[in-house]
């Protein structure tokens, strides 16, 4: 999938043409599950361009305080039936990532799963945001491909360039302390957005 010229009519399409079913599924990413346990209790945590509500919903249902960004009505909608499905408290936030005026040094967490969507020149400064949000000892939980996510072609991005490798994200986060740093091939099963054999990056970054 290349790089859309207009992406939130993009991803608003995507979202609405699949109805009531869920592009990426209802349950969280593997990734986040396992690496959940890091964020202490009640922590505020922002989730990044959260989609259809499975990885926020899920955070809130660990007790903690979840607000959500995203900028597609319909996945919004969604993410809203979601939580009201399983008695989560969820703050939605409507914005897109490169126009929302970010805080500085306001949450404990925050979850970056599949964020592919950002060029090179956008990526360094989302990553930027991301790590200004963090209160100082604040966590980045980030999950994307690698290239040679392109040979599987089971979901993410056809834009090489957009894609993550391990050199890349030491450079990007080198003033602060990498807790996790972890490159595999793993079968997921992500509704139809993210389904089979994979190759993935799993980064946890803590802030210095």
């Amino acid at each position: 999938m290349s790089a859309p010229k207009d992406p939130k009519a993009f991803w608003e399409s995507r979202y609405a043409a699949a109805g009531e079913a869920f592009v990426f599924g209802e349950d969280p990413n593997d990734f986040l599950v396992r690496e959940a346990h890091r964020l202490p209790e009640g922590s505020r945590v922002l989730s990044v361009a959260d989609g259809e509500g499975r990885n926020g919903v899920f955070l809130a249902q660990q007790g903690h305080r979840v607000e959500a960004l995203e900028f597609a009505p319909a996945a919004i909608a969604k993410s809203r039936a979601l939580a009201r499905s399983r008695d989560a408290r969820l703050e939605i936030i409507e914005a897109d990532v490169f126009e929302w005026t970010w805080p500085c040094e306001t949450y404990d967490a925050v979850v970056a799963i599949f964020v592919q969507f950002a060029t090179p020149a956008q990526r360094a400064r989302l990553f930027d945001d991301m790590m200004s949000a963090l209160l100082p000892g604040g966590l980045l939980l980030l999950q994307g491909y690698t290239p040679k996510q392109i040979e599987f072609g089971t979901g993410g991005p056809s834009a090489v360039e957009n894609l993550y490798t391990e050199a890349l994200l030491l450079e990007a986060f080198a003033d602060h302390e990498t807790l996790l740093l972890r490159t595999h091939e793993s079968v997921i099963d992500e509704g139809a957005g993210h389904r089979g054999m994979s190759a993935l990056v799993d980064l946890v970054v803590r802030k210095l």
